[in-house]
């Protein structure tokens, strides 16, 4: 049995922090939505989640996505407290995609699959920022159930948007970002035995 050890590289590394910072100025183009107990808001940050998982695979494309994310709730005071959780869950929503656009050697290049694992990516980050909602809302702050479902409901419209909208942009634009990686000769350091 070869089992070979994969080595995380400075393009690893920088292709993370580009798409990091794109999640980061993404996220920043948004429109607050007040909910029955807290805020929640309509952003361009979850397109870049997916497109990391897209163009940079399941570990890279979930840290990327995570990282970025995270950064954005630690410069937020509204939702500096949930960046831990966003680290978490933005990660599995990129490194979910990733994983999916990414079976089987395909490398983010199968339109298919590029949209079961976008889909797939947004529903595991809908399920875990409404399961956290739900956790905190009523067990953490003892809100009655009528308050935590409705806002759950508003939550989860949003997140739905959200996702929905991600999904659609993050698939139209992943090959165009992909053949402009292979240009420049990215593709090639990221996914060496693929080239």
């Amino acid at each position: 049995m070869n089992k070979t050890k994969q080595k995380i590289t400075a393009y690893d590394i920088a292709a993370i922090g580009l798409m990091a910072a794109v999640v980061f100025v993404a996220t920043n183009f948004k429109i607050y939505i007040p909910t029955a107990i807290g805020k929640t808001m309509i952003h361009f940050g979850n397109i870049f989640c997916l497109l990391s998982g897209l163009l940079l695979g399941g570990v890279r494309g979930g840290l990327a996505a995570g990282i970025g994310s995270a950064f954005f709730d630690v410069m937020d005071p509204l939702f500096v407290s949930s960046a831990p959780f966003t680290l978490v869950f933005k990660f599995a929503m990129g490194a979910v995609c990733g994983v999916i656009a990414h079976s089987g050697g395909s490398r983010g290049e199968k339109k298919a699959k590029n949209i079961i694992g976008a889909l797939c990516g947004s529903v595991s980050y809908v399920i875990l920022y409404l399961g956290k909602n739900f956790v905190e809302g009523y067990y953490l702050h003892h809100n009655p159930m009528n308050t935590v479902l409705a806002s759950l409901v508003q939550k989860g419209s949003v997140s739905l948007f959200n996702g929905v909208v991600a999904v659609i942009v993050s698939v139209l634009v992943a090959p165009l970002f992909l053949a402009a990686m292979k240009r420049a000769g990215i593709y090639r350091k990221l996914f060496p035995s693929q080239s």
